[in-house]
């Protein structure tokens, strides 16, 4: 089943500048999984060395947190959209101007 890998900014540098790719697999983690073969520099930014999803990524099956579903092992259907959301912290100590 193809599903569409969506690739953030942050990350397309390691994936040949590419915005998305397809892939078919049957579950969240099939399609991580080819992801990350194809674009082995990939994995480092995704995943901890045990193979866990790096905390500060944010992983959604058509909109929906994979956290809340089955994980890496949730199902997936032709026509889905995977879409990978590394968190961003930081901005300025400073206080807003008119503080």
């Amino acid at each position: 089943m193809a599903v569409k890998v969506i690739i953030p900014t942050p990350l397309r540098p390691y994936a040949n500048r590419q915005e998305s790719v397809e892939f078919d697999a049957r579950t969240v983690g099939e399609a991580l999984a080819g992801l990350t073969t194809e674009y082995e520099e990939l994995r480092k930014h995704l995943y901890t060395d045990d193979g866990k999803i790096r905390s500060f990524v944010n992983v959604y099956l058509n909109d929906e947190d994979i956290r809340y579903l089955q994980k890496e092992n949730t199902q997936i259907k032709d026509g889905d959209t995977i879409s990978i959301v590394p968190s961003i912290a930081g901005g300025s100590a400073a206080p807003a101007a008119g503080r």
